[in-house]
């Protein structure tokens, strides 16, 4: 391998890019097949898991908090609806707005494959102390935002 192609900052970077990129690989892999453990797909539990937090939201607000197009969305949410997770209820407020609720059986998914999840994430983290996982959540996040600003990018 040769060294020091790059200025020593360009390295670095590519390096940490490698690194997170293979870590959240490895994560993503672990965490999916977890899920599926559980019976569903990882969107689906994104959708159960921002209404059981949330409350009833809008297919909007759902594609929002989990960062899927609306195109997803709808096969989503008619597959949860097929599994009698969700339901869709017309907007008191706004005629044009669908709400997305829970069923009872959504809540029941919820309670328990949330809590599962969680704790399955918790011991892929187990690596890391609880003071480096703070770290890092603040490090990625200050990444994650200094880069969405940037309008040079796009």
């Amino acid at each position: 391998m040769i060294k020091n192609r790059y200025p020593k900052e360009v390295e670095t970077a590519l390096d940490v890019w490698v690194k997170l990129a293979r870590s959240y690989s490895a994560i993503y892999k672990y965490a999916t097949d977890n899920i599926r453990s559980l019976g569903i797909t990882l969107p689906q539990l994104a959708v159960i898991e921002a209404i059981g937090h949330l409350g009833p939201l809008t297919v909007g607000a759902i594609c929002d908090k989990i960062l899927v197009t609306g195109g997803n969305m709808t096969l989503v949410l008619d597959n949860l609806e097929k599994l009698n997770l969700v339901k869709r209820v017309p907007s008191k407020n706004d005629r044009r707005a669908i709400n997305v609720e829970l069923t009872p059986k959504g809540q029941k998914v919820f309670d328990r494959s949330f809590k599962e999840h969680a704790f399955f994430i918790k011991d892929l983290m187990s690596t890391l102390s609880t003071k480096e996982q703070n770290e890092l959540a603040s490090l990625l996040k200050k990444l994650g935002l200094s880069i969405s600003s940037r309008t040079d990018l796009r």
